[in-house]
């Protein structure tokens, strides 16, 4: 659906930044993110339009962005899902529709500043490809900002993928960047590490975090598992081959605990063992399952990428005609 506007400002075809904002169940913060957002914009003398997503929303956050939009049809553009399908798909299918040559990213949650988007932008302007924000100093519970930094640590050492707050979503990426990520066509694409993987010139800033103010985190353990899961899943054989070579590592004590529980018994050896033997056939059933887990995650994946199915319905898009 698209909507069109009598207002003579004329909305450039190819603005040179486009902000990509998920919105998923954000009523109490959008009117203070949009309101920060645009007066910051407007200030850049940069022609700009803000793609806002709306991933499912089942609060008034879709009624407050139609509200946005009537205002400012000239910049603000609102995507809608037919359903939830979580913050970075969210975030694809703004990228699948951007039109400027410097996307950015930002939560909706206020706990990164829309005020610190110019220094990303001047940092793109000094020649890099893509600029990374890093939380200077977390404002999230103890289970967020610890979850967080396990997740970091495990990336860096599966993936080799170096960067050092994935979690950040204040980013700046040129547009060849976030040209790649789209065609990657991944049903479980981890932006952060993938735009990392696709830059040539790449640097970390330090950002302002802040505390939420309004609303509530959505992510729970599940999802920070989810996500981690798909991160060594995505990008690294790791996990195999850590399965394989302790496998190996289990066989080889298996082999050596046989032949000494032998060399017992021809030494008349009869003392009860039980309690170990359980033990042992324990810990390698849970290991088997294990890895009958992880082969079902890239079996997942692969599944998956075949089938072709969509990553997400568009239920409706709210955008101002060009002006010829």
């Amino acid at each position: 659906m698209q909507s069109t506007c009598s207002t003579n400002d004329i909305r450039l075809k190819s603005p040179q930044v486009s902000i990509v904002i998920p919105i998923f169940n954000e009523e109490d913060n959008i009117d203070n993110l949009c309101s920060r957002l645009l007066d910051t914009m407007d200030k850049t003398k940069r022609t700009y339009e803000v793609v806002f997503v709306d991933d499912g929303s089942a609060d008034k956050s879709h009624d407050l962005l139609c509200s946005w939009f009537e205002k400012r049809s000239d910049v603000i553009r609102v995507i809608t899902f037919n359903s939830n399908y979580g913050q970075y798909v969210a975030i694809l299918a703004g990228f699948e529709h951007v039109r400027g040559d410097v996307i950015v990213t930002l939560d909706a949650d206020m706990q990164n500043l829309p005020e610190e988007i110019p220094m990303l932008l001047d940092k793109i302007d000094e020649g890099y490809d893509l600029v990374a924000g890093y939380r200077r100093k977390r404002h999230d519970n103890m289970f967020r900002t610890y979850a967080s930094r396990i997740v970091n640590f495990v990336r860096a050492r599966a993936t080799g993928i170096q960067t050092r707050d994935h979690g950040c979503m204040l980013r700046a990426y040129r547009r060849f960047i976030v040209d790649e990520v789209v065609k990657t066509r991944e049903t479980s694409t981890f932006i952060t590490a993938l735009a990392q993987k696709f830059a040539g010139n790449p640097i970390d800033v330090p950002v302002t975090h802040v505390e939420r103010l309004a609303g509530t985190s959505k992510y729970n353990l599940y999802k920070l598992i989810r996500i981690t899961f798909d991160l060594l899943t995505g990008f690294s054989l790791a996990p195999l081959q850590i399965f394989t070579f302790t496998g190996m590592a289990i066989t080889s004590a298996s082999v050596i605990y046989f032949f000494v529980e032998v060399f017992k018994k021809l030494c008349g050896h009869h003392y009860q063992t039980y309690g170990l033997h359980f033990a042992f056939v324990f810990m390698l059933l849970s290991l088997l399952i294990l890895g009958v887990g992880l082969l079902g995650e890239y079996i997942g994946r692969a599944y998956f990428a075949v089938c072709g199915h969509p990553r997400f319905i568009i239920r409706e898009i709210l955008e101002r005609k060009n002006e010829k």
